[in-house]
């Protein structure tokens, strides 16, 4: 098992599978022990019980989940910053999501 699980979530799951595995080569050069993973937002609380990620990033698109999340979770919730979404930055939205779990 991973040491961290991160849980990527937008609004069908297609957009953030790209970044996931930017973010997979990112977390391998960087020595990460990840386990990072997208779902759409309709499967999200399915896999939040399925996985018990360390941290959940959501898509810009989904934005308007943030509240609802961090009402019922008690782990991180932040929206991946725009830019690097699109821009597929996996390497910063890793860091990101690791400073979120520290």
């Amino acid at each position: 098992m991973a040491e961290k699980t991160i849980m990527l979530c937008c609004a069908a799951g297609m957009s953030t599978s790209l970044l996931v595995s930017k973010m997979q080569k990112a977390a391998e050069s960087d020595g990460v022990d990840a386990e990072i993973f997208a779902t759409a937002a309709a499967d999200a609380d399915a896999k939040l019980e399925e996985k018990h990620p360390d941290v959940l990033m959501l898509g810009p698109q989904v934005r308007y989940l943030e509240g609802q999340f961090k009402e019922k979770l008690t782990i991180p919730v932040e929206v991946i910053n725009m830019q690097d979404y699109g821009m597929v930055n996996g390497e910063k939205v890793l860091r990101e999501a690791l400073s979120l779990i520290k």
